[in-house]
C-alpha cells in the first residue's frame, strides 16, 4: 500500500439538504470517503497521475465512487491551475450511420471517467473545411480526434497547433500526434478466405468511391489476398455510401456482359443491403445464386434478411482508445500507434457458389 492508499481519515457527513436549498455540491472529500481513500489518492487518480502510486484496484474505486456520486471537479479552477480545459474535439463525418455514433459513445465513456468532455462536431456532408466551431480553438480545446474520413475539416483547426489524433488513418501520417486504427486489411483477408473457402472464384467489389485511406486499404488488400487463388475473377463496381447506389452499383454488376458474379464483397453494410434488393428485383436468390457480404456489423446487417455476413468492428472501443490516445499525448507520454482486431461474422447472406453441390442446404456455408 502506498502512502497515498493510507486510510481515509474520518470525515464528518455532508450536511443534510434542507428544504428549499439546492443539494450540496458533491466534493472530493465525499469520493474519497465512498472509496475508502484519501483525498490526495482521489485527485491522483482523476487527474490521471496515479500510476505508481495508486493501485489500479483503487483507481477503480475512485473512478467508480465519482460517477455514483455524480462528482465533477471544479472545472474552471483546474484549467487555470493546470492551463487546460479537459476538453476534446471529436470530428466525424455526417452522422448517417450509427457506426460513428457508437464511437462518440466509446468516447463520452472514458472521458465522463477522467473528467473530460468530448464535443461531438460532424463535418458538414463528410466532406469539405468545417468553419472553426469556437472563436479560438486552441484557447477552447485541449486536443482533436478525427476520422480520416473527415480529414478535410480540420482545415479551420490546423493553425491552432493542437494534438490530434487520427482514427482509421494512415500510421504514416505525420501530421498527427497519433494514430488509432482497425484491422481494416485483416477483415477483408478473412472475407476473402471465407468466400474463396466456400468455392467461389467471380467476386465483384463494390468498392466505395471515397477517396479515403480506409477505403484504399480494402480494394489493395482484396486484390492481394485473390491474387494467390487459381482461377478467381476480381471486378470493381464504384459505388456511393448508400442504399440506391449499393442498388445501382450491384445491378450494373450483375448484368454486365460475361459470366455473372457468384458473391459481391461490399464495403459497407450500407452498400450490402442495396446489393441485397437489386438481387431480388432480378429475381435471384441470396444467398443461392448469389452470395453477399457487408462490413461494419450494424444494426442494419440483421435487420435484412437473410442476414448480413459482414465483419465486426468495434466501434465503441475505438472511441475509448482514441481518447485514451489523446490524454497519453497530453501527458507526454509516447504516441504509440494502436491497431484493434476485428471479426468476421458469418451469416445467412454467404453460401457455396451455384454449380456447388448442396448449396440450398448451407446457408453461410455452414
Amino acid at each position: 500500500m502506498t502512502s497515498h492508499e493510507a486510510a481515509a481519515p474520518a470525515v464528518p457527513p455532508s450536511p443534510e439538504d434542507t428544504p428549499g436549498r439546492p443539494p450540496a455540491r458533491v466534493t472530493s472529500r465525499d469520493v474519497a470517503r465512498a472509496a475508502g481513500v484519501s483525498q490526495a489518492a482521489v485527485s491522483l487518480v482523476l487527474g490521471e497521475k496515479w500510476r505508481g502510486r495508486v493501485s489500479p484496484g483503487k483507481a477503480d474505486a475512485v473512478r467508480a465512487a465519482a460517477r455514483e456520486l455524480g462528482y465533477r471537479p471544479n472545472l474552471a479552477a483546474r484549467s487555470l491551475r493546470t492551463g487546460r480545459t479537459r476538453t476534446a474535439l471529436l470530428v466525424v463525418p455526417a452522422l448517417t450511420t450509427e457506426f460513428f455514433a457508437r464511437v462518440y459513445t466509446g468516447a463520452a465513456r472514458i472521458a465522463a471517467d477522467h473528467d473530460f468532455g468530448v464535443v461531438l462536431y460532424p463535418s458538414p456532408e463528410g466532406i469539405g473545411p468545417a468553419r472553426d466551431p469556437f472563436a479560438s480553438a486552441s484557447a477552447a480545446l485541449d486536443g482533436v480526434i478525427a476520422s480520416s474520413m473527415a480529414a478535410d475539416a480540420l482545415t479551420a483547426l490546423r493553425p491552432a497547433g493542437l494534438p490530434l489524433v487520427m482514427l482509421d488513418s494512415d500510421p504514416a501520417d505525420t501530421t498527427a500526434s497519433a494514430t488509432v486504427n482497425l484491422d481494416i486489411a485483416d477483415g477483408v483477408r478473412q472475407l476473402a478466405a471465407h468466400l474463396t473457402g466456400l468455392g467461389h472464384r467471380r467476386i465483384t467489389h463494390l468498392a466505395a468511391d471515397v477517396d479515403s485511406w480506409t477505403f484504399a486499404v480494402r480494394a489493395r488488400t482484396l486484390a492481394d489476398a485473390l491474387a494467390g487463388v487459381p482461377d478467381v475473377e476480381l471486378r470493381r463496381v464504384p459505388t456511393a455510401l448508400g442504399v440506391d447506389a449499393g442498388l445501382r452499383a450491384a445491378h450494373t454488376a450483375l448484368t454486365a456482359p460475361g459470366p455473372r458474379p457468384t458473391a459481391l464483397l461490399c464495403d459497407d453494410d450500407i452498400i450490402a443491403a442495396g446489393a441485397c434488393k437489386a438481387v431480388r428485383r432480378l429475381g435471384l436468390r441470396i444467398p443461392e445464386d448469389i452470395s453477399v457480404t457487408g462490413y461494419d456489423d450494424l444494426a442494419l446487417a440483421v435487420a435484412v434478411e437473410p442476414e448480413l455476413t459482414t465483419v465486426r468492428l468495434p466501434a465503441e472501443e475505438f472511441g475509448e482508445a482514441g481518447l485514451r490516445a489523446l490524454m497519453a499525448v497530453l501527458d507526454g507520454a509516447p504516441a504509440d500507434a494502436t491497431t484493434l482486431p476485428v471479426t468476421l461474422v458469418p451469416r445467412g447472406s454467404t453460401a457455396p457458389p451455384p454449380d456447388a453441390p448442396h448449396n440450398t442446404t448451407r446457408p453461410g456455408g455452414s
